[in-house]
């Protein structure tokens, strides 16, 4: 089974997807993670590294295709804003909170204020949607590839990947079933 998670920055997709791969014991792929060690090995921000992106599209792409050939060799689930639309997976999750929320998350998480971390989170985001959109026609406004939309603002990160695992297994019998 490959369950994909997207979601716009701080709403919680490696939180959720790291404890969802736990529990159902298989890899979680995440391109967020990877995008951050990028821009650490360069030397550069997750601000700086977007910017770089969008003057060298090849950043983006093979950031992608690598999340979509990690996610060909098995199990697994993967974690990335685009996981929907890049990954073949039998579940795709959405997972949104409203940008208050996350920008007191990626404030606490990156030690910053919740202003300037508010601020950042725009910039950041504005970046890559239209980064994705020129590359690949993807709106990330538009959910119809997900099967289930969760607000990680309403339910802790335990309740979410709690609910995941049984969604998960339940859809895994009915395969089986087939």
């Amino acid at each position: 089974m490959i369950v994909a998670i997207g979601g716009p920055i701080g709403v919680g997709k490696s939180t959720v997807a790291l404890g969802l791969a736990e529990r159902l014991g298989i890899p979680c792929v995440s391109a967020g993670g990877v995008f951050r060690e990028l821009a650490t090995r360069r030397g550069v921000s997750v601000v700086e590294l977007n910017r770089m992106a969008e003057g060298d599209p090849s950043i983006d792409r093979d950031l992608d295709r690598l999340q979509a050939e990690l996610a060909r060799s098995g199990p697994c689930v993967v974690e990335s804003r685009l996981a929907g639309w890049m990954v073949e997976a039998d579940f795709k999750v959405w997972l949104d909170a409203p940008l208050e929320v996350r920008a007191a998350r990626v404030a606490g998480r990156e030690g910053k204020d919740v202003g300037d971390a508010r601020e950042e989170l725009l910039v950041r985001e504005r970046s890559e949607w239209s980064r994705y959109k020129a590359l690949y026609g993807i709106d990330l406004a538009d959910r119809a590839p997900f099967h289930l939309i969760v607000d990680t603002s309403r339910w802790n990160p335990e309740v979410i990947v709690e609910t995941l695992v049984l969604l998960s297994r339940g859809l895994r019998a009915v395969s089986e079933a087939r």
